[in-house]
């Protein structure tokens, strides 16, 4: 069974930083539950396939830019925690956010993702 810090890298770097579509699937399917509820700003959805859909929307809209993590996982009990940064290759970030995800059985169930424009 993955770790919290495992998992909430996993998110980061084989989901919302994986363009290639069959690992992004594999990734999702390892890391969340299958009714993973995701809420950001702008959106509410659940299930893989819309987890799946939403992040091929933002890669589609962010051409060039790189997820990297922006410091540790933290973890308190059921409950971990992850900045990030969202840039060019080597520049300043044009997003940061983080990413507060509740563990289930071992997997993502609910993420929470707040943004701030630096």
């Amino acid at each position: 069974m993955a770790t919290i810090e495992e998992l909430m890298t996993a998110q980061l770097l084989e989901v919302f930083a994986e363009h290639d579509p069959e690992r992004r699937r594999a990734a999702i399917a390892r890391t969340y539950t299958p009714g993973v509820q995701f809420f950001d700003p702008d959106d509410s959805l659940t299930g893989h396939d819309a987890l799946h859909a939403k992040v091929q929307q933002i890669l589609d809209g962010a051409p060039g830019l790189v997820f990297a993590a922006d410091g540790p996982v933290r973890v308190n009990h059921d409950l971990g925690y992850l900045a990030w940064t969202l840039a060019p290759e080597g520049q300043p970030p044009v997003v940061r956010g983080l990413d507060i995800a509740l563990v289930e059985d071992g997997l993502l169930a609910r993420v929470y993702t707040l943004l701030q424009t630096p």
